[in-house]
């Protein structure tokens, strides 16, 4: 069920402390970014504010996520399991969600997030010597790669070579990610076209 209201958190199961476990999911990428616990006062907020705000059960006290370290993550919708008993908060993360660095609590980033974030450190730094690098700044280049790598796709469909299909389809994956930044496009944006279509 989706909370549309903080009517409706009345009808969650708190446990005896008055907290309900929340996970809190990455609205286009699907991954799980962390595990707390909030106070209907928590989720009050949450929703009042539009950004994800927990209760802290070592310092007991109301804790807005990211208020702090700027790591904040804005709110799509929030839903109850089957049992009233759980809350997942479909989420957009300003920044890492773990206190330790990392982008979720849960360790290694999934390929296609991490190579976002790879990407989007290219484009912000732009190190030299960096493949990424070139591509970004040749407009040329990074044409001729993304049409080559489709072609070479193509011709191992047709020839069935499964296994020169994998390596061309990871290079135009790739590619093809690198010349929508260049135009200012985030992977994350293109994940959630990828992910609106999913659900058709």
């Amino acid at each position: 069920m989706r909370i549309h209201g903080k009517e409706q958190l009345a009808q969650l199961a708190w446990d005896d402390q008055g907290l309900v476990p929340v996970i809190s999911q990455h609205v286009n990428t699907g991954e799980v970014l962390m595990l707390a616990y909030a106070t209907r006062e928590a989720l009050e907020r949450t929703l009042d504010s539009g950004e994800l705000t927990l209760w802290s059960r070592s310092r007991q006290q109301l804790w807005h996520k990211g208020g702090t370290s700027g790591n904040t993550q804005r709110v799509v919708g929030l839903f109850t399991d089957c049992d009233s008993d759980a809350v997942l908060a479909l989420v957009e993360p300003a920044g890492p969600a773990c206190h330790t660095g990392d982008w979720t609590c849960f360790g290694a980033l999934p390929t296609l997030p991490a190579l976002a974030e790879v990407l989007e450190d290219r484009a912000l730094t732009m190190p030299e010597g960096s493949h990424t690098t070139r591509l970004l700044g040749d407009l040329n280049l990074r044409t001729k790669k993304l049409g080559e790598e489709a072609a070479e796709l193509a011709v191992a469909c047709a020839r069935d070579d499964a296994p020169l299909a994998t390596e061309e389809a990871a290079d135009l994956i790739y590619h093809t990610l690198v010349a929508c930044r260049a135009l200012g496009v985030t992977p994350a944006e293109v994940f959630s076209v990828l992910e609106k279509r999913r659900r058709k």
